[in-house]
């Protein structure tokens, strides 16, 4: 096995870094769209339908966009736990 280069290695950890930022703003996408969009701006079309007892709009903006974040945090986990082992980073 060839031991890189400082130039691959600052390449190697560029591109790492280029992965992390992209995960974080499609996840940080997600949780908006679930809070903002879905709890604000479309509030009253989704206040047309329940969830349990409650208008899907006040859910989302009230529950729905908690629950969303905790699943997020664990994704995020996950698959940086995954990218942390593919770069050679991982504790």
């Amino acid at each position: 096995m060839e031991v890189p280069t400082s130039s691959q290695s600052q390449e190697r950890m560029q591109e790492y870094w280029r992965k992390n930022i992209t995960l974080i703003a499609v996840l940080l996408g997600i949780w908006a769209l679930v809070s903002y969009v879905l709890g604000i701006l479309l509030v009253r079309g989704m206040n047309t339908f329940e969830i349990g007892q409650l208008p899907a709009g006040f859910w989302f903006a009230q529950q729905g966009s908690i629950y969303v974040f905790v699943v997020l945090i664990f994704v995020y986990a996950n698959r940086m736990d995954k990218l942390d082992k593919e770069y050679d980073v991982h504790e």
